[in-house]
């Protein structure tokens, strides 16, 4: 494992920071952001078939998100700006089950997160842009997708430089950054259930 460093990520198994070797020199810099012989070593043995990338400005909060039926494996990382990036674990029987884990990705870090199935995920942009680039180990499926309240106080995320009130529901009303900048949402981000909904109905159907 040359090439990079790899983090455990305090008591919930699986999750890992990895931290890749980068060369700099007058020119600029060159670093490998993915190694599948180095992962493979680290215990990372995820097949990966699809990228993704998305851009988004200050305030945006993305998740927290799932695949149901078909979970996906994630190695995540930012390539423009800054994000608090989040992973909630969601796997049966796991004794972390709930429990929630951030890390801040940016592109001066070159920090990526790798996230096993069966976690949500989402992001807080903090920088006044940002670009995220992930991996994922399975197709997205439209009719598949699972969500969690991102400030469901029972799962408890600290939200970096964010303030509001919880008034029983996703709503991003009355949440900013600490420089007065409005938390934004996706309209479907804003109706996710709490965990407590969620794992009720997945015991309901058999699936916990």
């Amino acid at each position: 494992m040359g090439q990079i460093q790899v983090e455990d990520c305090g008591r919930i198994k699986g999750l890992k920071i990895i931290t890749p070797a980068v060369h700099k020199d007058a020119r600029g810099y060159f670093m490998e952001t993915y190694q599948q012989r180095d992962l493979a070593e680290a215990g990372i043995d995820a097949v990966f078939v699809q990228d993704n990338q998305s851009a988004s400005v200050k305030g945006v909060l993305r998740g927290l998100h799932f695949q149901i039926n078909y979970p996906q494996a994630k190695l995540v990382r930012v390539i423009k700006g800054e994000v608090f990036d989040v992973a909630v674990d969601l796997r049966p029987g796991s004794e972390t089950y709930g429990e929630w884990f951030g890390v801040l990705l940016s592109a001066e870090n070159h920090k990526q997160f790798f996230i096993p199935e069966n976690f949500a995920h989402g992001f807080l942009v903090l920088s006044e842009e940002a670009e995220f680039c992930y991996k994922v180990t399975d197709f997205w499926h439209p009719n598949d997708e699972g969500g969690l309240a991102w400030n469901d106080p029972k799962i408890g995320v600290a939200w970096p430089k964010l303030s509001g009130e919880y008034s029983g529901s996703a709503s991003a009303e009355g949440y900013t950054l600490e420089d007065g900048t409005a938390l934004t949402l996706s309209d479907k981000d804003q109706k996710w259930p709490g965990i407590d909904e969620y794992t009720k109905d997945r015991a309901a159907a058999g699936t916990l």
